[in-house]
């Protein structure tokens, strides 16, 4: 039984049905279904990107036959409450530097308002980039040490923590440096900037949402290969057998009609984020006695995430199509990105106005660290966006109409990745032998890869893990022992390599 959907739930789905299990997901929403506003229009809890690094991902796309869902790299612009702070360029097809040259002269005219002094500070951080993994230790000490702290200790200026790493962090992890543990920090920054000169760039779905255009295919073929999809269901309880100290059943509750059951398992994958893992394990005091690691790991947070789209009576231009908002007093300590959808997806645009007459241009926002955002009425959080935020930005906007708009507050949404919480994230393979972990948030063990952070491609790679941790303790019996086989990411540089040594 696999507890969860999206990108680790489907993966381990898939690893455990091609190798020959009986799968049933079981799922509290619908994650391959498509979601609209009360007037019909398309909706989406989060755009995603896809960045360089997705060579799982993109292999599965083309197993699957997605044709061509991606939108070129593009470039991003950062504003603050003075105007653009920078603009990040796109790398692919310059000539390839040694990281981080190449990143440091591709963006050296990209900043309007940091002083070069204080954006060489940077340079710190590549002190931290090799000593982080030298031994376990070492990076246990730098996940007790938020992020704010190691950048103070390296010399790293006030000005490009404030303009620069901080809006970052605040739309890559979802939480300012002061409340972020340095070592996920650093591996965010290493993964998603620092490995090659091109590991920034990032693509967007041209058409559709991450569910109509990704996860549906991906839902059509696991059933294709037998597994059994249980949407709109609740889990009450993870039923523990004191005999074989192993998990033997699922307790359940339909969400439509509160009819319940209880479905046997020879394993389990738990493909939840904190806020699910917290009420699974809750629920579960049997499990949450035996399973320390999982007690622990439903002790963590979650971030809150505000979702809007706004629809405008005329089309707006824009330098960039993404585009990222901090440090305006009126976010309340939240950082924020708005995707100009009509440019992003513009060969779709009778879609994004949900078949209605097409008017202007459509624009999605999202809030992280948005609980205080989270308390405004929606017209408020609206005006907010309309009147305020992206006037500031592009004066065009300023005679822009709203025509429609929507917003949904997602209360503990996405993982917090606090100081010292490295220790009580949820293992790959439990101290339970049946049961194993899913998620961007899960640690890998010897089954690491090189994706970090909240990232798409981390999640469906620790899915395939979590399958095949089970197949190799043999809780899927002797009959299903085969381990599907991953992608690997690109190998770090010689001189990344040779500093680390």
């Amino acid at each position: 039984v696999v507890v969860g959907g999206g990108w680790g739930g489907f993966g381990a789905a898939r690893a455990a049905a091609e190798n020959g299990c009986r799968v049933t997901l079981v799922d509290a929403g619908d994650p391959s279904a498509a979601m609209t506003t009360p007037s019909g229009k398309p909706f989406e809890p989060g755009m995603r990107g896809f960045w360089k690094d997705y060579p799982n991902i993109n292999a599965l796309g083309d197993e699957l036959n997605i044709e061509d869902p991606y939108t070129e790299f593009t470039e991003s612009s950062f504003f603050g409450p003075f105007g653009l702070e920078c603009t990040a360029p796109v790398f692919s097809g310059a000539p390839e530097l040694p990281s981080p040259l190449g990143q440091v002269f591709a963006s050296f005219d990209r900043f309007k308002r940091l002083p070069v002094a204080d954006r060489v500070t940077i340079a710190g951080l590549l002190y931290a980039m090799l000593d982080l993994n030298r031994t376990p230790e070492v990076f246990a000490a730098y996940d007790r040490m938020s992020a704010h702290e190691l950048f103070r200790s390296l010399g790293v200026s006030k000005r490009l923590v404030d303009d620069f790493l901080k809006p970052t962090l605040l739309v890559g992890l979802f939480k300012p440096p002061e409340e972020l543990s340095a070592a996920v920090t650093m591996e965010l920054l290493y993964f998603y900037a620092l490995a090659h000169q091109t590991s920034f760039d990032v693509r967007w779905l041209k058409r559709g949402t991450v569910q109509t255009t990704l996860l549906k295919p991906f839902a059509d073929d696991l059933e294709a290969r037998g597994v059994v999809f249980r949407p709109k269901t609740f889990v009450t309880e993870l039923t523990l057998d004191a005999a074989s100290d192993k998990v033997d059943g699922v307790a359940l509750r339909d969400a439509a009609t509160g009819a319940t059951e209880t479905l046997e398992a020879d394993a389990v994958v738990l493909a939840l984020g904190a806020g699910g893992t917290k009420r699974v394990i809750g629920a579960s005091p049997a499990v949450a006695a035996r399973a320390p690691d999982l007690a622990a790991a439903a002790s963590l947070n979650a971030i809150d995430v505000v979702a809007v789209r706004i629809w405008f009576d005329e089309t707006v231009a824009t330098e960039t199509p993404v585009g990222v908002f901090s440090n305006f007093d009126e976010l309340r300590g939240a950082g924020g990105t708005f995707f100009m959808l009509d440019q992003l997806q513009e060969d779709s645009l009778d879609e994004l106005w949900g078949g209605e007459e097409v008017q202007g241009s459509v624009l999605s926002c999202d809030f992280y660290n948005a609980g205080a955002v989270a308390t405004l009425s929606d017209d408020a959080i609206v005006g907010l966006l309309a009147e305020k935020l992206l006037p500031s930005a592009y004066k065009s906007f300023g005679s822009a109409k709203v025509v429609d708009a929507h917003v949904v507050r997602y209360g503990g949404a996405v993982s917090w990745f606090s100081p010292g919480s490295f220790a009580k994230r949820p293992p790959l393979g439990t101290s339970i032998s049946n049961v194993c972990c899913a998620g961007d948030w899960v640690k890998m063990g010897d089954r690491e890869h090189g994706a970090k952070g909240l990232c798409q491609e981390r999640a469906l790679v620790s899915g395939f893990e979590a399958a095949n941790e089970l197949a190799a303790r043999g809780a899927l019996g002797p009959a299903h022992r085969r381990e599907k086989p991953r992608l690997e990411i690109r190998d770090d540089e010689p001189a990344y390599v040779f500093g680390a040594r």
